[in-house]
């Protein structure tokens, strides 16, 4: 009868381990936003800085964070906040990259 009393998150894609994890949240979350600021100004040529400092700065948080993530679910949210900064920088560098042209 112990079945019965635990909760079935084995099968759920957000399953966790009942457990905090505030460190690897805050990595997600930090991934997330910019992972957003740098693909929504990866769209204008002229914010190319931000866009290229941003990804590459939500690529190695993103990294990071994957490499001590316990759970889908923060597993789920880097990678999406790893290719959204993976985008944001990749346009940033072809749009004039991290120094703006200076060398």
């Amino acid at each position: 009868m112990a079945q019965a009393l635990r909760p079935n998150t084995a099968g759920s894609l957000f399953a966790t381990d009942g457990r905090p994890h505030p460190v690897q949240h805050a990595l997600l979350a930090v991934t997330l936003v910019l992972g957003v600021v740098a693909f929504v100004t990866a769209m204008f040529p002229s914010l190319h800085l931000i866009s290229s400092w941003t990804g590459l700065a939500g690529i190695l948080t993103g990294a990071y964070g994957q490499w001590i993530s316990e759970t889908t679910r923060e597993r789920f949210g880097l990678v999406l906040g790893l290719g959204a900064s993976a985008v944001g920088f990749f346009l940033g560098m072809a749009q004039g990259g991290l120094f703006g042209g200076l060398f």
